[in-house]
């Protein structure tokens, strides 16, 4: 693995500590059906319709394929997946949310498969066709993302489809009025980044010969602000 600096580690307890402990309650009622506050409906939405868009990146038969779900939360997303045939690894650093993934999904109807861990999205989990990534590569800085996409893409054969956080006004300004909270009152800084700069100087890295730059797409509700994008092999 490529990524096990120690700011990316830090990072990653960071990361561990809040959506496993700090902030599970809260996840867990925005990933469900139950009423939430106005702001938090936005985001709601705003998560539906992404889930929706990464999944149109993908054929509606993925019998044969292995797919991982990089920070698959509460699982909605890797369900899905198999659902349409796919063996899918949801992995997620919040051991938590994992179980609560797995008491709260059903069982994978058709010849798809879903295993669900707590772990390090990194790991050593074998080789995939196809890697999703939804809202997890958005607390880490530039450079830590591009040497995670370097990492994946060593161990995928078809396609990577994530999300990075657009570097707009209000994100930036988010993010910069977030430092200004004590550190044990914040939740892990959203790293807004602008994906054309990132995705094109990583395509021209000799490791990452034969990916091209797929589709992008932003999804902008309320507070919600996020954009997919795509790496297709050839």
């Amino acid at each position: 693995m490529t990524m096990l600096t120690s700011a990316y580690v830090k990072r990653r307890e960071e990361i561990e500590t809040y959506f496993d402990r700090t902030a599970l309650e809260a996840w867990k009622r925005l990933t469900s059906t139950e009423k939430v506050s106005g702001i938090r409906e936005t985001v709601r939405a705003g998560r539906e319709e992404m889930r929706l868009e990464l999944l149109s990146r993908f054929p509606a038969d993925l019998t044969g394929w292995r797919i991982l779900d990089a920070g698959c939360g509460g699982g909605a997303l890797a369900f899905e997946l198999a659902r349409r045939g796919a063996e899918v690894l949801g992995v997620d650093l919040s051991a938590q949310m994992i179980d609560h993934a797995r008491a709260g999904l059903p069982e994978v109807d058709g010849p798809g498969h879903l295993t669900l861990v707590a772990g390090d999205m990194l790991g050593d989990h074998g080789r995939f066709d196809g890697v999703v990534a939804m809202d997890s590569l958005i607390h880490y800085p530039r450079d830590q993302v591009g040497a995670a996409l370097l990492s994946l893409a060593s161990r995928t054969t078809r396609k990577m489809v994530f999300t990075l956080a657009p570097r707009t006004p209000l994100l930036a300004t988010m993010h910069f009025v977030g430092k200004a909270f004590p550190r044990s009152d914040r939740s892990p800084a959203i790293e807004p980044v602008t994906a054309r700069t990132l995705l094109s100087g990583l395509v021209r890295d000799p490791l990452m010969a034969g990916w091209r730059v797929g589709e992008t797409y932003r999804v902008h509700r309320g507070f919600y602000i996020s954009e997919a994008q795509e790496l297709i092999r050839s």
